[in-house]
This record gives structure tokens, C-alpha cells and sequence, in this order.
């Protein structure tokens, strides 16, 4: 990996081994900016919502922050007031070795839900992770966060603002419980640039619109999802112009939109990314219903791995989806062949050909209605025997 790309000015992080992590692997991480950065957060929807993320949202809200700690192989998640108590005291810890407040640390955490937290093991972790502070080990946070990960997620993007280039990094965990609402998914993007926290949640909002709330492995909502955007400012822009801000949110969308797909890519168990197209639905909610609805249809996830072109089961759950439909009126395509018109399949010959695409490690289907002038997309992954074997035996 060349660590050079993944550099972002006034940023150094470190990732140490405690324990926490099942085998002897990176489990714990810090990201530290050297001066105030303007932070914004989504977090999860879900209604049983993990210590971290009541902290950290806490903390976003001052739209100022400098460090970020996150551990693997313990989520904090249903761990009642001690749980919260572990995240405060783990801000207080960083915020002591770094000589900041603890309302400037940000916390997360993934892993299994309704463990106490070691905080023993994090409290020993926070000088070392301190020590080896570096600008080049960001690679390694991605790697810390890791769970039934199979690869680190990280992507970049380079743009210029007031005559001065700035960076954009991030990275992300997730392979299961992903269905965010804003996957277990956590992350974290880094920037150089300078703009102002009203900005910035504005851009991230946006962002998170069409990328993490257009992916699903499972349908499952973690109770630890959240998103966090630091920038630095040392870039040395000054206010940006509407066309830069746009090259902003648009580079942030990139970064997002690439973390979002090696998510999905990396579906426990997964062999297939999928596109799930609808177009001319009734409404917009109408539209996302609808793929959100295939997406997630376990029978259609299966045929997606029997390379099997059942064009039944993607109609039946359109039919549940509760949303306008006409069945005479579906067309349906896997890539460029059509295998539905008019509510009826096209043939053998078409669903061999069909069958052949489905082999492929990517593909589109593509579901018109025909009931308007709506269209969104999800991006999901097919469903296999290994999904079932990595989480029958997740905690043992």
C-alpha cells in the first residue's frame, strides 16, 4: 500500500494489540489532529443505540473536536449506565494523555454487544497508542477496526481549494449487520481542508444520502453505526466558494461512495455485488421502498448466488413492498438482457443468457415500473452458506 496517498497534514494516528480482539491483531486505534478541527457525525437510528455512540454524539454537537479512539472485539452496546461510563472515562484517558478536554475526544467501538468493556485493557492500551502517534499509520486504523472484515476499506481524494490542494481520507469498517440508516459499520474521514462545521454537516449529510443509506449486506441496523468528518483547516484555504464547495462534497461523495461499495464487496460471505436499479416508481419513496425491498429479500440474495435468473421472487417482493405497481406493467434486466416485459418472462434463451451475466462478480438489476418518473438505487450482495457459518459462530 503506498502510505504516502493516505498522509493527510496535521493528522497521526496509531493502532496497538490490548486483547480486546480475538487472536493476538490490532484492536484498538487513536486518530489525533494537532490543532482544533471542525467535526461533524451521522449516527445510527437503531433505538438501542451503543454508549459510544450517545458520547459521541454528545461531543459532535460542539462542532469541534481532536482525537478519535475506536476499539474492535467489544461494541459497548447494551451495557446500560457503567457502559456509558466506560466511554466517558476512555475520553477522559485520551484527553488527559493528549492534554485536551475530553469533550474534544470522540469514541467507537464494534464487536460483540452486551460486554463490559476491559477498560483495564483500554486504559493500558491509551499510553502506548500515544507513543507510537505517526502520520503514516492511518492504514493501520483501518486495519484495528477490523471485525469479520476480510480487507482494510480505505480510499482518498485530492482537490484544491483558494490555489491550495488539500486531502480527503477515509476509512471504514463493515461486513455484516449493515444496513445503515443515517452496517456494524463504523467511519472515520480526515481533511486538511478549512470550512466550518455548519458546512461540513451540511456536505456530510448529503453524502451519506446516496452512499451508506444506499447499501445493505443483511438489512440489519448496528447499534454502533456513526460517521465522523474531521478537517484540520491546514490547507489554508479561506471560505470556500460555492463551486469549490461543490468539488468538496463531491470528493467526499467519491471517498464515501468507494468505502460504501468495498463494504458490500466485502458481505460476509459474500461472492456478488449487485445493484439493485429502480426506475419510473410513483414517488421517490415509492422508488426506495422498492429497492430496498429486493435488496434485502433473502430469496432474491440467494438466487443472486445460485446464479439463477428467478425473475419470481424479485416481482413477488415488489409485490410486498407496498408501494404503487402494476404487475403488467414490470419490466425487469440483468445488466443488458431483458428476462421480464410486461409482467412476463421473456423465455429460456433469455434467462440463460441472464444466467450467464449472474456469474459475473458484479451486475445490475434493473426494475422499471412504469408507474412514474422516480428513480434510486442499492447497492447489496448475494447470500450464501458462508453468512450463516461467520455468524453461527461470531461469539464462540
Amino acid at each position: 500500500m503506498d502510505t504516502e496517498k493516505y498522509i493527510v497534514q496535521g493528522f497521526k494516528a496509531s493502532a496497538v494489540v490490548s486483547g480486546l480482539k480475538k487472536g493476538n491483531a490490532l484492536d484498538v486505534a487513536l486518530i489525533v489532529s494537532e490543532r482544533e478541527a471542525a467535526v461533524a457525525g451521522v449516527f445510527t437510528t437503531n433505538k438501542v443505540r451503543a454508549a459510544p455512540v450517545l458520547l459521541s454524539e454528545r461531543h459532535v454537537k460542539n462542532g469541534k473536536a481532536r482525537a478519535i479512539i475506536a476499539n474492535a472485539g467489544n461494541a459497548n452496546a447494551c451495557t446500560g449506565s457503567p457502559g456509558l461510563n466506560d466511554a466517558r472515562t476512555t475520553a477522559d484517558l485520551v484527553g488527559k494523555a493528549l492534554g485536551m478536554s475530553a469533550e474534544e475526544v470522540l469514541v467507537a467501538s464494534t464487536g460483540v454487544i452486551g460486554q463490559r468493556l476491559n477498560m483495564g485493557v483500554v486504559a493500558r492500551a491509551i499510553p502506548l497508542l500515544t507513543e507510537a502517534l505517526s502520520p503514516d499509520a492511518l492504514p493501520l486504523v483501518a486495519k484495528a477496526i477490523m471485525t469479520t472484515d476480510s480487507f482494510p476499506k480505505i480510499s482518498s481524494f485530492e482537490g484544491q481549494a483558494g490555489g491550495r490542494p488539500y486531502r480527503i481520507m477515509g476509512i471504514a469498517k463493515g461486513a455484516g449487520m449493515i444496513m445503515p440508516h443515517m452496517a456494524t459499520m463504523l467511519c472515520f474521514i480526515l481533511s486538511d481542508i478549512s470550512i466550518d462545521p455548519d458546512t461540513l454537516k451540511r456536505a456530510l449529510l448529503s453524502s451519506v444520502r446516496s452512499t451508506f443509506n444506499r447499501i445493505t449486506v443483511d438489512g440489519d441496523t448496528s447499534t454502533n453505526d456513526m460517521v465522523l468528518v474531521m478537517a484540520n483547516g491546514l490547507a489554508g484555504n479561506g471560505v470556500l466558494s460555492a463551486g469549490e464547495y461543490d468539488i468538496f462534497a463531491g470528493g467526499l461523495r467519491d471517498v464515501m461512495g468507494d468505502l460504501a461499495r468495498m463494504i458490500v464487496r466485502d458481505g460476509e460471505g459474500a461472492t456478488k455485488l449487485v445493484s439493485v436499479d429502480i426506475k419510473n416508481a410513483f414517488s421517490s419513496s415509492d422508488a426506495l421502498k422498492a429497492a430496498r425491498t429486493v435488496a434485502n429479500s433473502s430469496l432474491v440474495k440467494t438466487a443472486f448466488y445460485g446464479q439463477d435468473p428467478n425473475w419470481g421472487r424479485i416481482v413477488a417482493a415488489l409485490g410486498r413492498a407496498e408501494i404503487e405497481m402494476i404487475e403488467e406493467r414490470v419490466d425487469i434486466w440483468i445488466d443488458e438482457v431483458q428476462i421480464v416485459a410486461g409482467g412476463l418472462g421473456r423465455g429460456a434463451e433469455a434467462e440463460k443468457r441472464a444466467a450467464e451475466i449472474m456469474t459475473r462478480k458484479e451486475f445490475t438489476l434493473t426494475i422499471d415500473l412504469h408507474q412514474g418518473a422516480y428513480h434510486d438505487r442499492m447497492v447489496t450482495c448475494d447470500l450464501t452458506h458462508e453468512y450463516v457459518t461467520i455468524n453461527a459462530d461470531y461469539r464462540t
